[in-house]
């Protein structure tokens, strides 16, 4: 049966993805380095439920053209539309930082978050804070019980069942450590990754290479 996922634009998986991505404490974005992966997954993520791309033995094809699509949608579906069949941690891997950039002037252009640029030694720097941070705090409140469990994953929010997913695949801070998960969670976030499987899966083993150094 395929599954229905409640999307409107300021609700997007990829805006959603990058103020949840927010470290409230020290004002800025945490990992900002492996957002572009995180944002990349969204949007497959959002395609996938949507019934416009489908899992073709890991690879994925799409399907039928999103309707009023944001950015990043927009992009990763042409270049999927527009491509031989590639596996999914390929989607992911390619053009993060045009991910990056594509969801943070979204983002900015609607004022929910706030964008300093300068230059440090001819270098141009950026900082990035959340103009209403009460958003990515309930978002991540959210998110982190519906990682924890305690209400059937069936009754949660689509939107907040996936970005559960990926959080964990990403291993965000706002989940429980990882020993925590291991022991009181790993079906649960089975469970919770069950729409966008090949996602979640794929976005997982991107990031655990990464940070065992190959690639």
């Amino acid at each position: 049966m395929k599954t229905e996922i409640r999307v409107e634009r300021d609700e997007s998986l990829p805006r959603s993805a990058f103020l949840l991505a927010f470290d409230l404490r020290k004002e800025r974005l945490a990992n900002r380095g492996e957002l572009g992966y995180l944002l990349r997954a969204a949007a497959l993520a959002e395609l996938l439920v949507a019934g416009n791309l489908t899992d073709d033995a890991g690879m994925a094809r799409a399907v039928t053209a999103p309707v009023d699509p944001g950015p990043l949608q927009a992009a990763v579906w042409e270049q999927i539309a527009n491509s031989p069949p590639r596996s999914w941690r390929q989607w992911i891997r390619k053009d993060r930082a045009d991910a990056f950039r594509l969801v943070r002037d979204e983002l900015e252009a609607d004022r929910l978050i706030r964008v300093e640029r300068r230059r440090v030694l001819l270098f141009p720097v950026e900082r990035i804070t959340p103009r209403r941070p009460y958003l990515s705090r309930k978002l991540a409140e959210r998110v982190s019980r519906a990682a924890r469990g305690g209400r059937p994953v069936g009754r949660l929010d689509q939107d907040i069942r996936i970005l559960a997913a990926l959080a964990a695949a990403a291993r965000l801070k706002l989940l429980p450590p990882e020993r925590e998960q291991r022991h009181h969670g790993r079906r649960r976030v089975e469970q919770l990754s069950e729409p966008v499987e090949p996602v979640a899966t794929a976005l997982r083993k991107i990031l655990q290479a990464a940070q065992d150094g190959e690639g």
